[in-house]
C-alpha cells in the first residue's frame, strides 16, 4: 500500500464553484498486481467541461473526474512498464493503480516540453483542429471569429485559421490576453468585450461578414455573431461557458440562421479520433516552426487543483490550466 491523495466534490456548486465544495482526502493505493500498473500523477489538466458535471455527473465525496498525464511507478502489464508515461482520465488522484484501460502510453518529442500533451498537442489541440477543420468546414481565405481566443482551445483554433489564410478576429476578456492575441499571435482583430460593446466591435471587425464562428460562450457572443454570418456559414459549437454557472445571456437574433442557411453543430474531441495522426503531424511541426504560440497557468501542488477550476471561471488563466505535482 502507497499514501495517496484526491480531491472530491463534497457539495453540489450553486453557480460559481468555491473552495468549500471540494474536499483533500488523504488515502491509499495499493500496489499493482497481476495485469496492472501503479501510476504517480504528474500534471493534471484543468477544463471548462468540468462545471457542467459538477450538478449532476460528478457523484459527491470520490475523485473529480478528469484527465492528464502520469507516469507508471510499478508495473505487472504485458505492455507498460516502470517509466511509461501516459495520458489518462483517472480523474483527480496524484497516485492510482489501473489495469491498462483508459491509460494511453505518450512518447513525447524531445524537442517540445511535455506540458503541450496536455494542451496543444492534447484534448483541447485536437478539439480546435477538428471543430474548425472538420465541424466548421474551414476553406482556406475565409472570415472566422473565435470567442475566448486567449483559452487554451480557442487560441489554437484563431491560429490555425491564421495559417489557413483566413482573416481572423477574437474576442478576450481582459487586455493582457488582448494584447498577447494582437502582438504575438496576430490576429486581424481583436475585442475585449469587457471593455467594448461587444456588437458594434465586432461589427467593425468583420466588415466582409463571418464565414466560420467558432463558439465557445454563447450568449451575447452568439446574438452579436449571428447578425454577422454569411450565407451558408457554420457555426461548430464547442462550449457555451457563459451558461455553466447559472443565468447567462439569452439569444434573440437565431432567426438569422434561417434566412442564412447557417449551420451549427455541437461536438467533442473523441469524434476526431480518426484524425489523430494528421493532426499530431500538423501540430508537432508547427509548434516546433513556432507557428503555433500558446500560453499556460501551471499551479503548483495537487492541493491547488480546487483553484485552478474555480480560476478558470474566473479568468485567472492566460492559455490552458494546469496542475503541476511532480517533475
Amino acid at each position: 500500500m502507497t499514501e495517496a491523495r484526491e480531491i472530491h466534490l463534497v457539495r453540489r456548486p450553486k453557480g460559481l464553484p468555491v473552495p468549500e465544495d471540494f474536499a483533500l482526502v488523504e488515502t491509499t493505493t495499493p500496489d499493482a498486481a497481476e495485469g496492472e500498473v501503479q501510476v504517480e500523477a504528474l500534471i493534471l489538466s484543468v477544463d471548462p467541461y468540468m462545471r457542467p458535471r459538477l450538478d449532476a455527473d460528478q457523484p459527491l465525496d470520490a475523485p473529480m473526474l478528469g484527465g492528464g498525464i502520469g507516469r507508471v511507478v510499478q508495473s505487472r502489464h504485458p505492455t507498460l512498464k516502470d517509466g511509461d508515461l501516459v495520458r489518462h482520465g483517472m480523474g483527480f488522484r496524484d497516485r492510482f493503480v489501473s489495469d491498462g484501460k483508459g491509460l494511453a502510453k505518450l512518447t513525447p518529442d524531445p524537442d517540445l516540453p511535455l506540458t503541450v500533451y496536455m494542451h496543444a498537442l492534447g484534448g483541447t489541440g485536437i478539439t480546435a483542429y477538428g471543430g474548425l477543420l472538420e465541424t466548421g468546414a474551414l476553406k482556406d481565405g475565409e472570415q472566422v471569429f473565435v470567442s475566448t481566443a486567449g483559452g487554451a482551445v480557442g487560441s489554437v483554433a484563431a491560429q490555425i485559421a491564421k495559417i489557413k489564410g483566413c482573416h481572423v478576429v477574437g474576442s478576450t476578456g481582459t487586455e493582457d490576453k488582448a494584447a498577447w492575441l494582437r502582438d504575438v499571435v496576430g490576429l486581424d482583430a481583436v475585442i475585449n468585450y469587457k471593455a467594448e460593446p461587444l456588437a458594434e466591435a465586432l461589427a467593425a471587425a468583420t466588415p466582409n461578414g463571418i464565414d466560420v464562428y467558432f463558439e465557445n460562450v454563447g450568449g451575447a457572443h452568439l446574438d452579436a455573431a449571428l447578425p454577422r454570418m454569411n450565407l451558408h456559414g457554420r457555426i461548430p459549437v464547442c462550449g457555451m461557458i457563459s451558461t455553466y454557472n447559472g443565468g447567462g445571456e439569452g439569444v434573440r437574433n437565431l432567426f438569422n440562421m434561417i434566412y442564412k442557411r447557417i449551420r451549427m453543430e455541437g461536438f467533442v474531441s473523441p469524434d476526431f479520433a480518426h484524425l489523430n495522426s494528421a493532426f499530431v503531424a500538423d501540430m508537432t511541426g508547427w509548434l516546433k516552426s513556432g507557428r503555433i504560440k500558446y500560453q499556460e497557468t501551471l499551479l503548483e501542488g495537487f492541493e491547488r487543483a480546487p483553484e485552478g477550476l474555480i480560476g478558470l471561471f474566473e479568468g485567472r488563466n492566460s492559455g490552458k490550466m494546469l496542475i503541476h505535482i511532480r517533475d
